[in-house]
């Protein structure tokens, strides 16, 4: 790779990243081009390819609530890093770290004294006419004084060089997972080079979280979650992220209840105090008891825990109220009233049109600023003066002089430019438009900033506007050494507290619940299709295995089999039961491992390639049974044997029961005995074709094939086994929660003592002996149904039901 730089093109009016005004690589940037240079085009190319490929496999999405295809959408991570020298890295944390200062002193008095209202150095319009300023939470003052435990600054540079602020978030500022995730995939696009270069890393960051949300409650087992509005969120990823990466469980508002102004979790043994909460909802859908009485995303009386002080809640309901751009053009004299102190990162002028003066100044120079909406619940697009021609100003200006509080307007920034991989051409750079969002931390010694950020990046042809919705990407932030570094983010000074918490949510036990049933579903209608559909050519048996995969629901009635496999609107088809599988895998993310997310992930890419090629069917499912009996390998060896392990493992005792159940009774049910070639696609459904072969040293026989099949104690796959594995799980589950056994009462059904004798015969005692096992095993299906109600009703009843609390 002679010249990696290509034709990337500086910029006259923009600051550029990466050359100097005269063209010449920023010094800091240089060990960086020198590495692509000697790796070569090839290696380049792989890396690009290397970081699309771990993208998908680990799931990073971000979802995009206007656009239909927009779920689960990838997330766009381009490999090249922003890198930012030690020195420039030291005035922008100490600006964040003040920032962050300013911003909790100015909720304190907001929510409290509100002297800066009474003095004029706020507007009390700004405030009170904000949707998200909660009435409801004046006078509350949250556990230590902190209101903002994780805060976030977007920066803009100029083309003087100089950062700028843009805003800030303080609700529930997202990124920080994003930001850890790109770390982790570059490192790897990079191996050795972040070492090599000095980049500061990342990994105190879920350490000094972890420990700010456990210090405040004082109890020697505090427990924390991460609240989420659910899977729909666009940036559900980052939540379950953040949950394993600090250990919390990820629970939405129905896994939380209230009670004597004190949050509990449920879980199966009961309800468990809860100390605090990391919540990703914004504001107002908190608490539908006294904010929002629509929503069915909180916890109704939270607001109440937090006034008595019973839980720490980050951010504070209330902080939202400065997530509006109009706040900028005031912060300056807030800092100086609060902390008499000048803002040593700048917000870009701003002029919030509910003052006369400002509307006056807007109207007169609307060509050189940007016009936004005060207020996030506006749905107003930002407008650009300068691409409006005489009426679309003339309309503009008459939406101002109409309702002036409700627009702000800002000095239009020409962002700065960064390289970016050309994607016509990896081993290209070209520019894109640049924002950096920054992160601090509240810790025991004040606010500390993680060493780095989310370099967020422009769509291809937008210059102006970096937004995630729109198709904008994101990078690496690497900084590096400087003559002074500042301090990094706190490890503990003691060993870190040992916290031992076994309770699950009982939604998420719910999930794990059906991820195995789903699990086992589809591998058993894998093994199901795979049998039946290599027997096309047998006139014998295909009439048989067609006719039993139409009545499980696998194939249609009429139609090319191989056609139907892939069939998603087949309502109990394969291709509808992975979606479930996958649904069921989303609920429960927060509990896998990364690689056991990524082989679902990636079993669910093959399985959809394969179906838009129209692949072979039975080769598919070849491929998709490998996937499948890898996954049970990742359920049995990969996972914490807690309880939402044995509801996996029982929903997987329950599935394979009712299938094998099923299947063996309805080929019992035929008119006449199964012939034999119907007796080697019934093993083979079953898996149990070689075990039958090694045992018995004979073609296929009835009696000996119903003895492995339901009575056998060792075949994995023998109803017996799985029954008696069920009895056991159920019974450690009740030892577990303090429960009984599930297993209806007064069931003397056991599957090694269903009796044999005559199957084989071709008379009518045969046909009785051979109705009489079928219906035993037809009971048998029923009785596990009624298990699983029973299991529903008993522990995933999410209504607020009186369960007892088993500890404070």
């Amino acid at each position: 790779m002679a010249d990696p730089l290509g034709s990337y093109p500086g910029s006259a009016q923009r600051f550029d990243e990466l050359l100097d005004r005269n063209g010449a690589v920023r010094a800091h940037w240089l060990p960086l081009i020198e590495h692509l240079t000697q790796s070569g085009a090839e290696a380049v190319r792989r890396g690009v390819e290397l970081a699309r490929r771990l993208v998908v496999e680990n799931g990073v999405t971000y979802n995009v609530y206007a656009d239909p295809q927009g779920k689960d959408r990838p997330w766009l991570l381009d490999p090249l890093p922003l890198l930012l020298s030690g020195e420039e890295w030291q005035r922008i944390e100490a600006g964040v770290v003040q920032r962050a200062r300013v911003m909790n002193a100015l909720l304190c008095d907001l929510y409290g004294p509100q002297k800066l209202l009474q003095s004029g150095v706020l507007p009390a319009e700004l405030a009170y006419g904000h949707p998200n300023y909660l009435w409801a939470a004046q006078g509350v003052r949250p556990l230590g004084g902190t209101w903002l435990h994780l805060h976030a600054v977007d920066l803009a540079r100029a083309p003087d060089g100089r950062w700028w602020a843009l805003g800030d978030r303080t609700q529930a500022p997202s990124g920080p997972g994003y930001t850890l995730e790109n770390r982790q995939i570059v490192g790897r696009v990079f191996p050795g080079l972040m070492d090599e270069m000095g980049v500061r890393p990342l990994h105190g960051f879920m350490n000094a979280l972890r420990e700010q949300l456990l210090g405040w409650s004082g109890e020697s087992t505090p427990l924390a979650v991460v609240l989420t509005p659910g899977p729909f969120n666009e940036t559900y990823f980052e939540h379950a992220y953040l949950a394993r990466q600090l250990g919390f469980p990820l629970v939405q508002g129905q896994d939380l209840t209230v009670r004597d102004d004190t949050v509990y979790m449920k879980t199966l043994a009961g309800l468990k105090r809860v100390h605090a909460i990391l919540r990703r909802l914004d504001d107002d859908y908190c608490d539908p008891l006294e904010l929002r009485a629509d929503s069915a995303l909180g916890v109704p009386g939270l607001l109440g825990a937090v006034r008595a002080g019973r839980v720490v809640l980050a951010n504070g309901l209330g902080s939202g109220v400065l997530e509006s751009a109009a706040w900028q053009g005031f912060l300056p004299g807030a800092a100086r009233a609060l902390l008499g102190e000048e803002l040593s990162l700048p917000p870009v002028a701003t002029w919030w049109c509910g003052e006369k003066p400002a509307l006056d100044y807007v109207l007169a120079n609307l060509d050189r600023l940007v016009v936004k909406g005060s207020f996030p619940n506006q749905r107003f697009e930002a407008v650009f003066g300068r691409n409006l021609d005489d009426a679309g100003a003339a309309q503009a200006r008459a939406k101002l002089r109409a309702r002036p509080y409700a627009y702000c307007a800002q000095e239009r920034i020409l962002l700065s430019q960064a390289p970016v991989w050309r994607a016509a051409n990896s081993v290209r750079l070209a520019p894109r438009a640049l924002t950096l969002r920054v992160y601090a931390i509240a810790t025991a010694g004040g606010y500390r900033v993680l060493p780095g950020g989310l370099a967020r990046i422009a769509a291809e042809g937008v210059s102006d506007v970096v937004s995630s919705q729109r198709g904008g990407g994101s990078k690496d932030v690497w900084v590096l050494p400087g003559p002074q570094d500042s301090l990094p983010l706190p490890e503990p000074a003691a060993p870190p507290r040992l916290v031992r918490h076994d309770e699950l949510p009982s939604q998420l036990v719910e999930s794990l619940y059906w991820l195995g049933r789903y699990s086992e579903r589809c591998e058993d209608k894998t093994r199901l299709l795979r049998a039946s559909l290599s027997m096309r050519t047998d006139r014998l048996v295909w009439p048989t295995a067609r006719a039993e995969c139409v009545h499980q629901g696998v194939l249609a009635a009429s139609g090319d089999p191989a056609l139907g496999l892939y069939d998603e609107q087949l309502e109990f088809g394969l291709a509808a039961d992975l979606g479930r599988f996958g649904w069921s895998a989303t609920q429960a993310r927060s509990r896998l491992s990364a690689a056991h997310w990524r082989s679902i992930t990636l079993m669910q890419r093959q399985f959809h390639e394969a179906g838009m090629s129209r692949a072979e069917p039975v080769e598919a499912l070849d491929r998709l049974l490998v996937s499948l009996t890898a996954l049970a390998g990742f359920a049995l060896d990969d996972m914490t044997q807690d309880d939402g392990w044995r509801l996996l493992m029982i929903g997987r005792h329950l599935e394979r029961v009712q299938f094998m159940a099923r299947l063996v009774a309805r080929a019992l049910r035929a008119p006449s005995a199964p012939l034999r070639g119907q007796l080697g696609w019934l093993l083979d459904c079953c898996s149990s074709s070689i075990t039958y072969r090694t045992r018995y040293l004979a073609t296929p026989q009835l009696r000996p094939a119903l003895e492995l099949l339901v009575r056998d104690d060792i075949n994995p796959r023998a109803l017996n086994y799985q029954w008696t594995a069920l009895q056991r799980a159920l019974a450690e589950l009740g030892r577990a929660v303090g429960a009984g056994a599930e297993l209806p009462e007064a069931s003397p059904l056991r599957p090694d003592a269903i009796v044999l004798d005559d199957v084989e015969r071709a008379d009518a005692a045969g046909a009785a002996a051979r109705g009489r096992v079928a219906l035993q095993l037809e009971q048998l299906e029923t009785l596990a149904g009624r298990v699983s109600d029973r299991l529903s009703l008993r522990h995933f009843s999410h209504v607020a039901a009186d369960r007892h609390v088993v500890a404070t």
